[in-house]
């Protein structure tokens, strides 16, 4: 026997995954953790028993619900599952994936579609940020064509806008959590910073690298992994983060002068891969950084406010809008700014086994 769970299957930015109904799901967590585990097949490098794609950016889930939250609309909590540890990390969450969430909860029926554009109000459950997305509806309906075109994401689609609120030290509590612009691990300069994304950032020529390698071979470089691994925990401890051995976050990413007519170019590691372009919520630390005198960034800080930084990526580049102000402590975030895109692209139930859970 197999318990049937309706869900949606979207893409949102440059990820894709399920997007369920919270009430479709048990309460408790061990038991919702072995639930997503089955439906993305985790545990085979393919995700072959499941409907995952053999990759962290194809691994992720949306769970919504409606929220009791003042301001918020829409609850949003997030599960990254692993491909092949058959783990599931609650801490984080994911701003491609939140890209899909307003078309996913007014195809859900959990918020009306407004004829033209449906702001909806998202509260991330996993970090207390709260982002406003503007979805395009004419006929109240969500339209997914458009000529908005994402690195990372073949062709274009109908944008959707997001504005980040809220999102400093949402993991830790603080925009610099170890109290540091610069700490020193392991012989490497790190600034350890929380925007949307608990991060560790160094110069890639730390590492001996340039910043500019893809994605494969940064994969392929066993010795450089390993390195940023152990400076990685031990970040995670001085950020007052705990053991994060078994967590994905912090995430990690590397600079370098820019190339390509960006800002400054990035890498990104989720944190045991290399990210094929960048995360949404990664992108807002790393644009942070880049404001924030004396870090490791080391690039020039834009005029104006807000402040429009474009991220190099391995795919191509991001741009984050972020408003901000400089004070005699440092730097207040305010809000970033993003568009994104998403598809959906199959609806239906999705199955797993009833021993796993029978659906009570």
């Amino acid at each position: 026997m197999q318990t049937a769970i309706p869900f949606l299957f979207m893409r949102g930015g440059t990820s894709r995954g399920p997007y369920l109904n919270r009430a479709d799901l048990p309460d408790d967590l061990d038991t919702l953790a072995h639930v997503l585990i089955a439906m993305v097949g985790s545990g085979h490098p393919l995700n072959i028993d499941g409907i995952g794609g053999g990759a962290a950016v194809t691994t992720k889930v949306a769970m919504l619900s409606q929220s009791d939250d003042d301001w918020a609309d829409i609850d949003y909590f997030f599960g990254q599952v692993s491909v092949e540890d058959q783990l599931v990390d609650f801490k984080p969450t994911c701003g491609n994936i939140l890209s899909g969430v307003g078309p996913a909860a007014i195809e859900m029926g959990l918020i009306p579609a407004q004829d033209g554009e449906t702001t909806v109000n998202i509260r991330a459950v996993n970090t207390g940020a709260k982002v406003k997305a503007i979805v395009q509806t004419p006929d109240k309906a969500v339209n997914y064509e458009g000529t908005a075109q994402i690195d990372g994401v073949p062709g274009t689609a109908a944008p959707v806008a997001l504005q980040f609120m809220e999102t400093v030290g949402g993991a830790t509590g603080a925009l610099l959590p170890t109290g540091n612009l610069v700490d020193t691990i392991d012989g490497i300069d790190v600034t350890c910073m929380d925007v949307a994304m608990p991060m560790v950032i160094a110069q890639a020529s730390s590492f001996g690298l340039t910043g500019y390698e893809s994605a494969e071979a940064l994969n392929d470089n066993v010795a450089f992994f390993a390195r940023m691994e152990a400076i990685r925990l031990k970040a995670g401890a001085l950020m007052g983060m705990g053991d994060v051995s078994s967590s994905v976050t912090p995430k990690f990413g590397i600079v370098a002068p820019p190339r390509d007519g960006g800002t400054i170019s990035t890498r990104y590691f989720m944190p045991w891969q290399t990210h094929p372009s960048t995360a949404v919520t990664g992108a807002q630390c790393l644009a942070s950084c880049v404001l924030t005198p004396g870090t490791v960034a080391n690039a020039p800080i834009p005029n104006g406010r807000p402040a429009g930084i474009v991220l190099e990526h391995p795919a191509g580049q991001i741009d984050v809008m972020v408003d901000y102000d400089l004070t005699d402590d440092g730097i207040t975030i305010n809000s970033a700014g993003l568009v994104r895109t998403a598809r959906k692209l199959a609806a239906g139930q999705v199955f797993v086994p009833s021993s796993v859970w029978d659906g009570n």
